[in-house]
């Protein structure tokens, strides 16, 4: 299977939902630059993953309140078909700007797709091992002969279980690593594993919900880049105005959902659907709020020492099809 299959990149920080509620075909081919139907704004069509999430909410906000036209650019959110490519669609020209995560677009790169990420949204990697509140394991070294579940050996649940094993000077046999799909809640209360990789912004508070007492174990410093906002290089060559517009105007969301987290939701129930029900719009008030917690001071900010690494761990792990240089895989040339 490529590396850039679609895949659910958030996996299980992801809401069952519908289809996108805006249309892509305003879509330009790389690098070219479309007009608005009014024909006074360029164009941008931006790829979000496929079902709508809170997560999402600062391209909701920007878009529902116009911060996008304000800082001069007309961007039409489009949500990917469930067994589309990640990246398929910036291939084809139907997006101009893809949200994925930094591992995800270092791995497209070493495949050839000259997809290059120019802001990072989360400047923290939200990944984390979670384990039962009165569970022995004390420390990463204590997974050793222990089992722990993820989704599957693919995205930053996989990319972060691999840097933990680095970092503890694990081999995977030391473990039993089990593909539990997006089940991690069922998992862990069940008493199936004894550790899950999961989400700060997602399973950490479904197990909150479910009155589950957990710790968690993280890395201070994961060789790792989450999620962020990527182009092709002729796209970011001839369009870089416009995508840092497009940047400015979700900084600006960005700081409407750490401020005012309970409008934001009401905001993202017209994007989501199923934030129809109260007891969902308060999940996502949680969830929302441990994303903006994500994103640091800056929204949007590279870290050229956090790519370098990562590029080195990639290629030493052998998650890349060819070795890719750090430099190649983002920019800081595209900045609020």
């Amino acid at each position: 299977m490529s590396m850039v299959t679609r895949r659910a990149l958030l996996g299980g920080a992801l809401l069952t939902g519908l289809a996108a509620c805006a249309p892509s075909n305003q879509a330009s081919s790389p690098g070219g630059q479309s007009r608005s139907p009014s024909g006074d704004l360029p164009t941008l069509t931006l790829g979000l993953t496929y079902v709508p999430d809170i997560q999402f909410a600062p391209v909701y906000v920007a878009h529902r309140l116009g911060y996008f036209t304000e800082e001069g650019v007309d961007v039409t959110p489009r949500h990917h078909g469930a067994q589309e490519k990640l990246l398929g669609a910036l291939q084809t020209g139907d997006e101009d700007v893809v949200f994925a995560g930094g591992g995800e677009m270092l791995q497209g790169r070493a495949e050839q797709i000259p997809v290059r990420n120019f802001g990072t949204a989360y400047q923290t990697y939200p990944c984390v091992i979670a384990v039962p509140e009165d569970s022995s394991i004390q420390t990463f070294t204590d997974l050793r002969g222990r089992s722990v579940g993820l989704p599957g050996e693919f995205g930053e649940n996989w990319f972060y279980l691999l840097a933990v094993l680095q970092e503890a000077g694990l081999a995977r046999d030391d473990l039993d690593i089990q593909s539990i799909g997006f089940t991690q809640l069922a998992a862990l209360t069940g008493g199936n594993t004894d550790s899950v990789v999961g989400y700060l912004n997602n399973d950490v508070i479904r197990f909150q919900e479910a009155d589950f007492p957990i710790r968690t174990l993280a890395l201070d410093n994961p060789p790792l880049v989450s999620v962020g906002f990527g182009a092709l290089d002729q796209t970011i060559a001839d369009r870089s105005a416009d995508l840092a517009a497009m940047l400015r105007a979700l900084s600006r969301a960005a700081e409407l959902c750490s401020s005012d987290p309970e409008q934001v939701v009401q905001i993202a129930v017209e994007y989501v659907p199923t934030l129809a029900e109260p007891e969902q719009q308060q999940h996502a008030l949680a969830v929302l709020n441990a994303t903006t917690a994500l994103y640091g001071d800056e929204f949007g900010r590279q870290d050229p020492a956090s790519w370098e690494a990562m590029a080195t761990f990639f290629a030493d792990q052998g998650l890349l099809a060819q070795p890719v240089a750090a430099s190649d895989a983002f920019t800081t040339e595209i900045s609020v």
